[in-house]
């Protein structure tokens, strides 16, 4: 006796399947577009707001100025896939700033070569982010303590030292110094300044090594799961304390192109660049949650908070004052947008 044919019934079943598969993929699409959409808006409604805001002079500007914050988010990034935090950057980028100007304050007259004793405090700024980074990452791993605990912790102990370093004051970079220093941040490549390249530089990087390789895979997977990656024979604490060291040297990166652009370094150094950091990250679509997220998306995202700042600058819709309360409010927004996302 012959079967009815259930060939309707599947085909039906699995058109509602794959239905049900592509709206997920189409939202994600969509939200990973956001970014980039956001952007566009912004850039259509400075310009109509000011006719400044379209100069190529002003696009440098913006993108010289997203330098600092868009390597540290970078680094930010990878820590936030993992599933971690760090709240200390913007102090840490203080203290290494007073550091190497202290460097080569010293190491100028003693080494008698100002060019050695700048390229050496260059060099010191990127050792002391891996060794800061590196100690984080201990602390977390090995001391089984909370990375909130642990930056909130070290944000205060960075920039004390600073202060104390600088008596209350500022650390200034002596004149020979800092007229070698100055290429650094004011040169230009091809008509573009020095800091964009080395940010599109690190993001290249930071985007190949979170997409190419095993160590980028695991970042995922542990913010995915952090259990199951250790059953399937991830080394989740290294992987954790590289991903910190990674940020330290980001911040590094980040702040030997700063130091040239005052020559000084003081208490307010830095000062609410974890927001500006974790913001950027945060709006370029990563997933607080962890275990997803893209260095192209960071990068867009940092930019976007630049031409933010930016227009506060070139208009008078509120005040500039306010730049650091627009991040905070669109911080909020974008964690209450995910929070059904895994």
């Amino acid at each position: 006796m012959s079967q009815p044919d259930p060939t309707p019934l599947s085909a039906a079943a699995e058109g509602a399947a794959h239905r049900a598969e592509a709206a997920p993929r189409w939202t994600e699409r969509l939200h990973g577009f956001g970014p980039v959409i956001g952007l566009v808006l912004l850039c259509i409604a400075g310009a109509l707001l000011n006719s400044d805001f379209a100069t190529p002079e002003n696009a440098m500007n913006v993108l010289t100025r997203t330098a600092f914050i868009g390597i540290i988010a970078v680094g930010m990034c990878f820590v936030i896939i993992s599933g971690g935090i760090d709240l200390s950057v913007g102090s840490m980028a203080a203290l290494i700033a007073g550091s190497v100007i202290m460097f080569i304050n010293w190491a100028g007259p003693a080494s008698g070569s100002p060019m050695l004793a700048v390229v050496l405090g260059a060099a010191l700024a990127v050792l002391l982010g891996a060794v800061f980074g590196l100690a984080h990452g201990l602390l977390i791993t090995k001391g089984r303590i909370e990375p909130f605990i642990v930056t909130l912790g070290t944000l205060g102990i960075f920039r004390a030292y600073l202060t104390y370093f600088a008596d209350g004051g500022a650390l200034t970079l002596d004149n020979e110094f800092a007229d070698l220093y100055a290429p650094v941040y004011y040169g230009s490549l091809l008509g573009i300044p020095v800091p964009v390249w080395v940010f599109a530089a690190v993001a290249v990087l930071g985007g190949v090594i979170l997409n190419r390789t095993a160590y980028g895979r695991y970042v995922q997977a542990i913010g995915s799961n952090e259990q199951v990656a250790r059953y399937a024979a991830v080394d989740v604490d290294r992987v954790k304390i590289l991903t910190y060291a990674l940020l330290g040297v980001c911040v590094g990166i980040a702040t030997l192109l700063y130091v040239p652009r005052l020559g000084s370094a003081s208490p307010t150094t830095g000062l609410l660049w974890e927001l500006e950091a974790i913001a950027a990250v945060i709006v370029g679509g990563t997933a607080l949650k962890g275990g997803a997220g893209s260095i192209s998306g960071t990068v867009v995202g940092a930019i976007l908070l630049s031409v933010i700042s930016n227009i506060l600058n070139l208009t008078s819709i509120i005040s500039v004052y306010l730049n650091a309360a627009v991040q905070g409010f669109v911080i909020i927004v974008v964690a209450f947008l995910q929070r059904g996302r895994r």
